[in-house]
This record gives C-alpha cells, sequence and structure tokens, in this order.
C-alpha cells in the first residue's frame, strides 16, 4: 500500500539545498540505500530538519510506504500523539492482519477512546507497533520519518524503541534527527535499529555559511561581515541566517568595533535564562561580552569584585563555559555574548568600554575601548587609535589595523593633520592586505566622494583598481580618471602606470606593452624618489621579462634585488623575491627555489598578508609537484584553494595548481573540474594568461584521464593563446610535452614534432634543461611511433636519467613508465638479425618510482598497463585520404571546429569545449564553408562519412 499522496512530500529531487553538508549527506544516502538506518543529531539550529527533509525527498522513492511524525515541545505530554501521526492514516491497511487484543489497544491508543495506557495495555500496543510495522513490510519497503525526537511524547518513544530493537531483516527503515550537545544521541541510538548509523551535524566553515547566505538572497554582504556572521553565529546555518536577515533589513550597518545587530527572535532564544541571574551577574556578564579575551583578572581590573561568584552562576545556567583548570571565561555560545551585547542600552555599553579602556592590557585593545567609550571627535582618542592600527600591522594583523583605522578616522576632526580621509584610505589598504577587497573598494569609493587632494584620489584609485584582483577590465573606466588626477606629479604617475603594466598583461594579454609600461613606472617613481613604487615596478618588469624569455630578464631580477629593499616589496607576491623565485623555478632550481618561496611564506603569514599568503601557497605546490612530492603538492594546493575560496582573492589561479596536484596525487574528475571553474573564473575576468595557465592545467588533466582528443583540443588552444600573448619561454606553462605525447596519442605525430622543434629553439636558447628533457620524452614517442623502436629506446632511457639528476621525480617516473611500455609493446618484435629488443619488459621501475611521488593516478594507468600485457606497437596514423587532406589547409581553430562537427557537436557543444562565444564558432564555420567549398554542416559530416569508410 502505498500512503495517500497528502500525507506524502511532493515528489522531487531536493526539498532543501544542503549547503556544507554535502560529505554527510552522502553518507547518509548510501547507509539508507543499504538498507540501514540513519539518526540525525546536533544542537538547535544546526540544519538538522532541513537534512532530513533533503534525504527523505532523495529516497522516499525507494520505499513503498513512508510514515511520518513532527513532535513540538508544547505537545509532548500528550500520550500516543506520534503515534497516531505514523499509523493515523495507515490503520485500516494494518488492523485486519492484527490479533484482537492488539488491534483494541492500537486503535484504542490512535483514536482517544477508551482508556488505553502503557501500563495497562503495555505488552498489546508494544506488540500491535510491530505487528504495524511488520505488517506494512510485507507489502514493500517502509520507511519511518521522525524529526524533533526529543519532543516525541513519552509512550510513542517507547513504543518505537521496542519495534525498532526488533525489526531484524524486516525491510523498515527509520530516518530520525535528534536535538542533542555532546553524547547525548546515545540514548536516542539506543532505542534505534541495531544497524543505525549516528550522523552529528557540525558547524559550517565561514565559506559555507557565504554559500548559505548567498543562496538566499543576502549578497550585498561584505566577506568582512560575513566573517563577524560567522564567528558570531558559530557556524550554526539558522542563527547566521537570522543574523543576515537582520543586517539585510538593516538601514544602517553597524560600525566598526560594534558587533553584529542581533534580531529579536535570537535575542529571546539565547537570552531567556538571563532573567534568572542577579542584575550584578549580569553586568559582569556584560564586560564579559565587551572584552575581546575575558579573563576574571580582566573583570576583576574592570571593578568587577565578584566576578568568581558571578561567572560560577551565569556557569550554573548554561551561559558561560568556564575553563576548570584555566582563567578564561567563554561563554557557551558566542551568540550569547552578542545578544547581550546588543540587549545593553547605550550608556551601559559606553560605560563598559570606559572601564575595560584602563583594565585591558593590551595597548591595542585599550585604544579599541577608548573609543567605544567616547562619543564624536577627539584628537587624541584618533591619534591613539591610529597608534594602535600601526601596532596591529606590525604585529600581522591587517584586518585589526583595518578596523583601528576606520575608528580612527571617526574620531579624528575635519580639519586635523592626517585627516579622517587619509586614515580612511590607509585603513582601505590595511583591508587589501587583510584580503577584504570589498571592504577597502568601500571605503575608497566613499573617499572618492568628497576628496579633492590629487594625491588622496589617487591613492583611492589605486585601492579601486587593486581590489579588482584579476578582473581589471571591469575597472577600464578607473584609468584615464586616475591619469587626470595625477597631472604630472611622477610620484602618482608611478602608481597609475604600474597598474597599467599589469593591465597590459591581463586585459590586453601583451607582454611587451606591460614591460614597456612597467619599466615607465619604475622609471617615474625614482623620479619621484619613491621605492617602493619603483621596487614593485621592476619586480614586475622582472616577472614579465622572464616570462617572455627576455634576455634581460637576469639583469632586471638583479635591479629588483638591489640595496635599499622595503621589506614590503620584499615579501609581498608580486615583489623583488616573488621575481627571484620565478627566475629559479624556470632556470630548473628546484632546492633554491623551495628555500625562497618558503621563507616568504613564513614572511607573509607573520604579516598576516592573505593575498600574498594565497599565491605562495600555491608557488610552494607548484614547487612540490615538479620536485615529485606529489602528495605534499596536493595539500599545498588544497591549502591554497580554501584560503582563496574564504578571501575570495585568487580562485582562478589557485583552481589551476589544484588542478595540476589532483591530476597528479588526488582525483581526476576533481583535476577536470578544477580546470574548468578556472578557465571560467579567467574568461569572466578576462584573463587571457591565465585563461592558458587554465587550459594547459585541463589538457594535463585530459591526458592522465585517458582522453587524448580532449587534451590536444585544450593545449592547442593553449598554444595560440601564448603566441598571441608573445609568451616563448616553454618553462612558463610546461604543456608542450604533453600536447605533443596526445598528438601522438590520437595518430598526429607529424604535428608532435611540430610542437617539439618550435619549444627546442627556445628551450635550448634559455637553457631550459628540464623543458629539453621532456621534449625529448615526446620526440621518443613519435619516434616510437613511425617504427623506430630503438632509437626511441636509447632516448627515453637517456632522458629518464637527466630527470632524475635534474630533480624533477614526477616526470622521471613519467620517463621510466614510457620505457616500460615501449619495451612491453615490442618485446615480440624482433630485430633485423632475429634478435628481440633489449631492456627488460617490466613496470616495477615506473611504479616504484611513481609511488615515491604518491601519484596515485599515474600508478593506476601503470597498474593498468601491467594487467594488460604486452601490445603490439600502433604504427602512426596514415592521413585519411578525403577528410584530413581537405582539413590540411585550414587553420588550427578552424580545423579543431570542423572535427567537432564531424563528431556531431552542436555549436553551443563546439564553443564550450573550446572556450570561445558560439558567434565565433559561427564565424569560425564560414570561414571552413568557403575553404572547403562546401555550404553546411550536412557536407563536414559526409567529408566524416568518406574518412571513415576509405
Amino acid at each position: 500500500m502505498t500512503v495517500p499522496r497528502d500525507f506524502q512530500e511532493p515528489p522531487r529531487s531536493r526539498p532543501d539545498v544542503v549547503i556544507g553538508r554535502e560529505d554527510l549527506f552522502t553518507s547518509a544516502r548510501e547507509q539508507l540505500g543499504r538498507g540501514g538506518s540513519v539518526l540525525l543529531h546536533g544542537p538547535a539550529g544546526i540544519g538538522k530538519s532541513t537534512v532530513l527533509r533533503a534525504l527523505a525527498a532523495d529516497y522516499t522513492g525507494a520505499a513503498r510506504t513512508v510514515l511520518r511524525c513532527s513532535a513540538t515541545e508544547s505537545e509532548s505530554h500528550l500520550p500516543f500523539l506520534a503515534l497516531a501521526d505514523l499509523f493515523g492514516l495507515v490503520l485500516d491497511d494494518v488492523s485486519g492482519a492484527l490479533p484482537a487484543a492488539q488491534r483494541t489497544a492500537l486503535e484504542s491508543a490512535l483514536t482517544g477512546r477508551g482508556e488505553s495506557t502503557l501500563q495497562r495495555d503495555g505488552l498489546a500496543l508494544r506488540l500491535a507497533v510491530l505487528s504495524a510495522l511488520r505488517t506494512l513490510a510485507a507489502k514493500g519497503p517502509v520507511l519511518v520519518v521522525a524529526d524533533d525526537l526529543q519532543w516525541l511524547d513519552a509512550a510513542s518513544a517507547e513504543l518505537l524503541g521496542f519495534a525498532a530493537r526488533r525489526l531484524g531483516d524486516t525491510p523498515v527503515q527509520m530516518l530520525c534527527a535528534v536535538r542533542t550537545e555532546g553524547q547525548e544521541y546515545d540514548r536516542h541510538l539506543r532505542a534505534s535499529p541495531p544497524d543505525t548509523l549516528a550522523v552529528r551535524l557540525g558547524p559550517l566553515s565561514r565559506t559555507q555559511v557565504s554559500a548559505l547566505l548567498d543562496h538566499r538572497g543576502y549578497t550585498p554582504l561584505s566577506r568582512s561581515t560575513i566573517r563577524d556572521i560567522h564567528r558570531t553565529s558559530g557556524g550554526n546555518p539558522l542563527f547566521a541566517l537570522e543574523l543576515g536577515r537582520a543586517l539585510a533589513e538593516s538601514p544602517t550597518r553597524p560600525r566598526p568595533g560594534e558587533p553584529l545587530p542581533v534580531p529579536t527572535s535570537l535575542r529571546a532564544l539565547v537570552l531567556s535564562r538571563l532573567e534568572m541571574l542577579s542584575d550584578e551577574a549580569r553586568r559582569t556578564l556584560l564586560v564579559a561580552s565587551a572584552g575581546a579575551r575575558p579573563t576574571l583578572a580582566l573583570l576583576h581590573a574592570a571593578g568587577r569584585e565578584h566576578a568568581e561568584a558571578e561567572t560560577a552562576q551565569a556557569a550554573a545556567l548554561g551561559l558561560l563555559a568556564t575553563e576548570p583548570e584555566g582563567p578564561a571565561v567563554r561563554f557557551a555560545h558566542p551568540l550569547i555574548s552578542a545578544a547581550l551585547y546588543a540587549e545593553a542600552p547605550a550608556r551601559e555599553r559606553r560605560a563598559v568600554h570606559a572601564a575595560l579602556s584602563t583594565a585591558a592590557s593590551d595597548p591595542i585593545e585599550r585604544a579599541r575601548h577608548l573609543a567605544l567609550a567616547t562619543s564624536g571627535t577627539d584628537p587624541e582618542v584618533a591619534a591613539r587609535l591610529a597608534e594602535a592600527g600601526a601596532l596591529a600591522r606590525d604585529r600581522g594583523a591587517p584586518s585589526v589595523a583595518a578596523s583601528l583605522g576606520l575608528l580612527a578616522a571617526r574620531h579624528t576632526p575635519a580639519d586635523s593633520t592626517p585627516g579622517p580621509d587619509e586614515r580612511r584610505l590607509q585603513a582601505a589598504e590595511d583591508a587589501i592586505t587583510a584580503g577584504e577587497a570589498d571592504l577597502a573598494r568601500d571605503i575608497a569609493r566613499d573617499v572618492l566622494t568628497r576628496a579633492s587632494v590629487p594625491a588622496e584620489r589617487v591613492r583611492a584609485w589605486m585601492v579601486v583598481i587593486e581590489a579588482a584582483g584579476q578582473a581589471l577590465g571591469d575597472v577600464d573606466a578607473v584609468f584615464p580618471q586616475a591619469l587626470a588626477d595625477a597631472g604630472d606629479d611622477p610620484r602618482l604617475l608611478a602608481l597609475v602606470h604600474y597598474q597599467l603594466a599589469w593591465r597590459g598583461l591581463v586585459v590586453e594579454g601583451d607582454f611587451a606593452e606591460a614591460r614597456q609600461e612597467a619599466a615607465h613606472a619604475a622609471e617615474l617613481a625614482a623620479r619621484g624618489e619613491d621605492r617602493r613604487t619603483e621596487l614593485m615596478a621592476l619586480s614586475f618588469q622582472a616577472s614579465t621579462e622572464t616570462l617572455m624569455g627576455h634576455p634581460g630578464a637576469p639583469e632586471t631580477v638583479k635591479r629588483a634585488l638591489k640595496e635599499p629593499q622595503d621589506p614590503y616589496v620584499a615579501c609581498h607576491h608580486n615583489g623583488a623575491g616573488s621575481a627571484r623565485f620565478r627566475w629559479l623555478i624556470m632556470s630548473d632550481q628546484l632546492p633554491e627555489a623551495r628555500a625562497t618561496i618558503t621563507a616568504l611564506l613564513r614572511e607573509v603569514r607573520r604579516r598576516g598578508m592573505v593575498e600574498s599568503e594565497v599565491h605562495f601557497l600555491r608557488f610552494l605546490a607548484d614547487t612540490e609537484l615538479r620536485s615529485g612530492h606529489c602528495g605534499r603538492a596536493l595539500d599545498l594546493a588544497r591549502e591554497s584553494l580554501r584560503l582563496a575560496r574564504d578571501a575570495g582573492i585568487g580562485e582562478g589561479a589557485s583552481a589551476m595548481l589544484a588542478s595540476l596536484a589532483e591530476a597528479s596525487a588526488g582525483d581526476v574528475d576533481r583535476a577536470l573540474a578544477l580546470a574548468r571553474e578556472a578557465a571560467d573564473h579567467a574568461e569572466v575576468d578576462g584573463d587571457q594568461m591565465y585563461l592558458s595557465r587554465a587550459l594547459a592545467a585541463l589538457g594535463y588533466a585530459q591526458l592522465v584521464a585517458g582522453d587524448p582528443a580532449g587534451a590536444v583540443r585544450s593545449l592547442r588552444r593553449v598554444r595560440e593563446l601564448e603566441q598571441g600573448l608573445g609568451i616563448n619561454d616553454p618553462a612558463r606553462g610546461r604543456w608542450h610535452g604533453d600536447l605533443a605525447e596526445a598528438l601522438v596519442r590520437i595518430g598526429e605525430p607529424g604535428e608532435a614534432q611540430d610542437v617539439i622543434d618550435t619549444a627546442r629553439v627556445h628551450a635550448l636558447r634559455l637553457r631550459r634543461e628540464s623543458v629539453l628533457a621532456v621534449l625529448d620524452r615526446a620526440e621518443a614517442l613519435v619516434r616510437a611511433a613511425r617504427g623506430e623502436h630503438e632509437a626511441a629506446l636509447v632516448r627515453l632511457t637517456s632522458v629518464q636519467d637527466r630527470l632524475g639528476r635534474l630533480g624533477y621525480g614526477l616526470e622521471e617516473a613519467r620517463a621510466a613508465f614510457a620505457l616500460a611500455r615501449l619495451r612491453a609493446q615490442t618485446a615480440a618484435i624482433p630485430r633485423g638479425g632475429g634478435t628481440p629488443l633489449p631492456g627488460p619488459a617490466s613496470y616495477d621501475e615506473a611504479a616504484r618510482l611513481f609511488r615515491r611521488c604518491r601519484a596515485l593516478p599515474w600508478l593506476r594507468q601503470v597498474d593498468a598497463a601491467a594487467s594488460a600485457g604486452p601490445a603490439a606497437v600502433e604504427p602512426a596514423s596514415v592521413a585519411p585520404p578525403v577528410a584530413l587532406n581537405a582539413l590540411e589547409g585550414l587553420a588550427s581553430m578552424e580545423r579543431q571546429v570542423a572535427s567537432l562537427v564531424m563528431e556531431g557537436a552542436t555549436n553551443r557543444e563546439i564553443a564550450a569545449r573550446l572556450f570561445i562565444s558560439v558567434k565565433t564558432v559561427e564565424a569560425t564555420l564560414t570561414r571552413v564553408y568557403r575553404k572547403l567549398g562546401i555550404r553546411s554542416r550536412v557536407d563536414i559530416v559526409r567529408l566524416a562519412a568518406g574518412r571513415r569508410t576509405t
């Protein structure tokens, strides 16, 4: 029997978006799929009901009968209410199968007729529930869905537990949710079927809270605000949504240093127990809520003489979780502290901050409390706050420095020097350093509405440009305004031309223009005696020249490293240290590159430079990947990606490197997804430079995934992009060997040799030894495809040794794999004199090297090749007489589009696969028709048919 439609949720795949719960959702769904039961548990508001509904909607199709109940606290005293919810609509279907005594007891309990109780009819009722479930299960699987088990009436809970423990192999599953703290779920687990999986829902991460708020439409919130929401909510999704709603509905946002507004709904939820506190204890908790790190000593210093007794009283009510062995005073949940502070009158808050401004031991804390205790402008308070901001900056807390800077601006009189806008701009620059680009942009835009001083306006424009990140095309209109404001001041012009250099590279994709602008910026900065901007411009010029393969790169690197140095520039991700790292890693000096980037990473972490940390984690991951430490590279790449997504900066670049690491040491499907994500980021940002890097990562992942045709499509696009960008150094992307190998696999050894020959010219000029070795490995595959087996074996043996000496562990392993595969393929082919080719046909060496690298996807390929046994060498493909001869005269992009049409792809599918627009596909096809003398896609398909039948 199927439960009537009005008793079921409408059929749908997912009633709620289960944000941040994907892994536990999957494990719970798999448990249900195995025929087991699931108990979801966690604190109030953590999302149990959301996950329960999603699982129920996902799984109800597999059950013939679904029984549901959802208890509430106000009804928990009513006996058998949950039982009535579960069995009320199916009573007629099961009562006929029950013995008379069980039927009478169950009907009496469900309908309220008679005086059925557990004491009087206990055994009959227990057996009736068990029999009813068995009767339903005899017709098909049964799913019992019960939410808020903690409010189940005692009688229903006892009866369900009795039945659950005795169901055995009966196809009855339970999907339940219960509010718990700690290990309280054990009691409910004992009343569940023996095979029940207990799943605890914990707090969401900051990134997950951001996604949840975005899903609910609270998109204008800045990242700093989301950080405050996450901290105040403790990662609880219900609390986070309520805080987000309150902020979205509030006409004004909280000022720097002030906590978030707590809506009445949450105040009532967490503050009901405050009514049981004495007035003095409540004042003590208010002092604790205002302190950054409250301790009993701090409370005493702030005038709370009886802090021990008053905090003990609060702990007994569950408001505090004081450390038994330590001095810390910790609220049971951050929201209690926020709600308590929000509830207090403004006069009380100022009094508390005044007490803490002298009681706190840290000068930064004292300054913050002094500001919050003061209303109106006060130059002395502003100066104290500015000093505290400088101290926070030196301590590596730029986010704190930004907050203090805004407080300083608020208390700075309009006619002071420095003025309020100058302090706001310092706060904006600190926010950039802290990775809070949206906050920085908002501050700068605010300053630009009233600033008239050229230096302040240009400084604000620079913040707006920096906040745009890679999406420099979005702020194109800023550059003319910044140049106009700069006038003829060389210091200000240097700032603008430095950003124009970035625009030339990222937006225009013109390395020559970028290099020229950087050199001009360095010259202007030197004239204006702005050493910081001069060093940044020289560093950018050096990096650009390195990527171009420009002969002047080493000399520019030396100029960028020349004393006197600026500490900020020295460790910035676009500074001199970073330029030196790029030169080292492209010159095959891996140990020195690792030491350089490790030192830089340590320094930016000390300084709290979040964007630089994102990039340096990625650089270190790249170094480890090249060195063959693939597991370590994967960990670093994932860390960089997590930090990038959390901060909202460098996401595309981090996704690109994470793709390379996943393809080498992790999940190939995830590698493909990440590479496409990185390409999407670059497309949206209009960043051609990183688009080529993303497509190179995609091509590598496709090669590892066993899709050489896909790899060829992606890497051909990389070749076109880099030719247009003017990138000549093959060490920049290191994709040439992958493209050549993929071309050999699809039967295009001639094009593979062209790729090798072109890249080799530049690699020889620039002395890129590891690139030359990889190109030689690819050329060995070309020779093998042409039947030159002995020459290929000799070349691969040499390549493996060279790559090992250079320290490129993964490339060495790939050479060993190619060598083993070639030996296995040619083992049965006799030489001219009748003897087999030399060398053992074993994959042991390749497996050992890949295992040392922790290159699991490659290791799986080795295992598959070893299991497959010897295979004949595939000869070089002969060019198809009809289709391929016709396509020979087409340009590369035209040939790719025509080939995809031959495969049956639509224009939209072609655009997606080649990362071009549909209009570009249509224009390309028009040229193809004209060159081939045909009229339509049908004619191209006919060419393909001729190719197959030849």
